[in-house]
């Protein structure tokens, strides 16, 4: 025994000897590495960022509202910047300038997405419009999905939703008047219902979504988005690290309910015994598409359930987020709130509610929404590109792999751009062709150029409805224990939502004969 410890004793002790050829070795290796880096590096111009950790890079310097940090360091080293976060390069894109040579000269080099957990589960592993990778399959679905689903005469054909919720909340808000409302509840059901009967039909409602708990999943899954992702940053050892978290398991978890439940909807419309609905709603649509064979591409039920994820996410998000803002800053500034009233009401007169044709003629209601999407766009940075290839932005090179993310928030506030940039004044759009489109790169609220948001005329018009409505039918007041100037502004999460809810006091309009 005595032997055989004596003998590995000396085996151990023996490796020693190894030691410094193997340090020497790898410290070479690492030299001819960086000397290759170096090599490769030779003329090529990075953007300028601020000094990173070990490791972590620069994501220490986020903080909790990541476009609000961002806006500040653009200012200290410019409108395009360069951060480490983790083991990812991000290129940082703040002003309009820049923003046009990436999303619109540039972007068919970097319009596709980085794999990220989150949105590849509940994408369907990129089958949907908003995360898939740039590819084929995209292209097909973003061309079907914006020529036939969210042209201007199919979102008109959605009226009958629109009028049928917005009804519903007028209601709702004279049955509550004089009294406090949390606008946050009633302008979410309002969102939702109206993007539900859109994608479900007149199937969405309570009995098939009992007890809320299809909304707690949805909110759940907006979360899972909201939240920073270890793999996201450190995508070789981050998928470890979330499942230690738990985030990994909250995911899946979130996932399989939300799939559960667009599983039933989907079985619901396959069942040859339903009845041939009045109105043909999303999912009737993309199941067309699904039994259609002569299609250049195959639509999968999975396909089916990734669109319906988009629809939900981008339709709720934009439209509540949005009246919530324009609403805040409606009672925060009474000058605005009367003349935007008084456009509404001389123009749609004794008429018992604003109907759809009306909203065309409503050109000051129209410049509160821009000025809304300026100040409080619904997504404050753009959902995350990728470059492909090599490129130039103005003197800097932007290497492959490179994430690319678009300030949206700090351009709609580049004094560059706007004239007293934090002041919330429509009129700044008065003969002006400035738009939300993806033409004007100093407003980008719903991006632009292949990845711009195909839903954006949907959104615009269910904002502008919604509102003409509410100001039209009610007077706003704050509760009695508070002031105007008392509104919190505070924003909360990526997608810039009010981090308090908003309570107002509707007065229902005395000339008006609302049930």
């Amino acid at each position: 025994m005595e032997e055989h410890i004596s003998i590995m004793l000396v085996f151990d002790f023996s490796q020693l000897q190894w030691l410094p050829s193997i340090l020497f070795l790898t410290v070479l290796t690492l030299l001819l590495l960086k000397k290759e880096k170096n090599e490769r590096m030779k003329g090529i111009k990075v953007p300028p960022g601020p000094p990173k950790l070990p490791f972590t890079g620069n994501l220490h310097l986020l903080g909790n509202l990541p476009h609000c940090s961002l806006e500040k360091l653009s200012k200290k080293y410019g409108s395009i910047m360069l951060l480490q976060l983790g083991s990812v390069p991000t290129v940082i894109v703040s002003s309009a300038k820049t923003a046009e040579q990436v999303l619109k000269i540039h972007d068919l080099y970097c319009c596709t997405r980085p794999a990220s957990p989150g949105p590849n589960r509940f994408s369907y592993n990129g089958l949907d419009v908003l995360f898939s990778p740039y590819s084929d399959h995209w292209k097909e679905m973003r061309k079907v999905f914006i020529s036939e689903l969210l042209s201007m005469k199919r979102v008109q054909s959605f009226a009958y939703a629109r009028e049928a919720e917005v009804d519903k909340l007028i209601t709702s808000l004279s049955q509550a008047s004089p009294e406090p409302v949390n606008l946050n509840e009633k302008i979410f059901a309002l969102a939702d219902g109206i993007v539900g009967t859109v994608a479900f039909g007149k199937i969405y409602g309570p009995d098939q979504f009992k007890d809320k708990v299809f909304h707690k999943v949805l909110g759940e899954a907006m979360n899972m988005l909201d939240s920073f992702s270890a793999e996201d940053f450190f995508p070789r050892i981050g998928r470890i690290i979330d499942a230690l978290t738990g985030l990994g398991g909250r995911l899946e978890k979130c996932f399989y309910q939300f799939d559960g439940y667009l599983q039933m909807v989907l079985d619901q419309h396959l069942d040859h015994a339903r009845r041939k609905p009045e109105q043909e709603d999303l999912v009737d649509f993309l199941m067309r598409l699904m039994k259609d064979e002569s299609n250049s591409f195959r639509v999968t039920e999975n396909c089916v359930k990734a669109m319906l994820f988009d629809a939900f996410i981008c339709g709720i998000v934009t439209t509540s987020t949005t009246i919530l803002w324009a609403m805040s800053e409606l009672v925060k500034n009474p000058r605005v709130m009367n003349k935007v009233q008084a456009e509404i009401r001389n123009c749609i007169g004794k008429k018992a509610k604003v109907e759809g044709k009306d909203v065309a003629k409503l050109k000051y209601l129209k410049m509160v929404v821009k000025e809304t999407f300026r100040l409080h766009p619904p997504v404050p940075i753009l959902p995350p590109r990728e470059a492909m290839r090599e490129f130039k932005v103005g003197e800097f090179d932007i290497l492959p792999k490179t994430r690319i993310l678009v300030n949206v928030w700090a351009i709609g506030r580049d004094p560059n751009g706007w004239e007293n940039p934090n002041e919330f004044y429509p009129e700044r759009f008065e003969g002006s062709r400035i738009d939300f489109r993806g033409s004007d790169f100093n407003l980008l609220p719903f991006g632009a150029g292949r990845r711009s948001c195909p839903g954006l005329d949907m959104g615009a018009t269910n904002v502008e409805f919604s509102l003409a409505n509410m100001l039209y039918g009610f007077d706003w007041e704050v509760p009695n224990d508070m002031k105007r100037e008392d509104i919190s502004m505070e924003e909360g999460g990526l997608a810039c939502q009010k981090r308090t809810p908003l309570c107002l006091v509707p007065i229902s309009n005395s000339s008006l004969n609302i049930p």
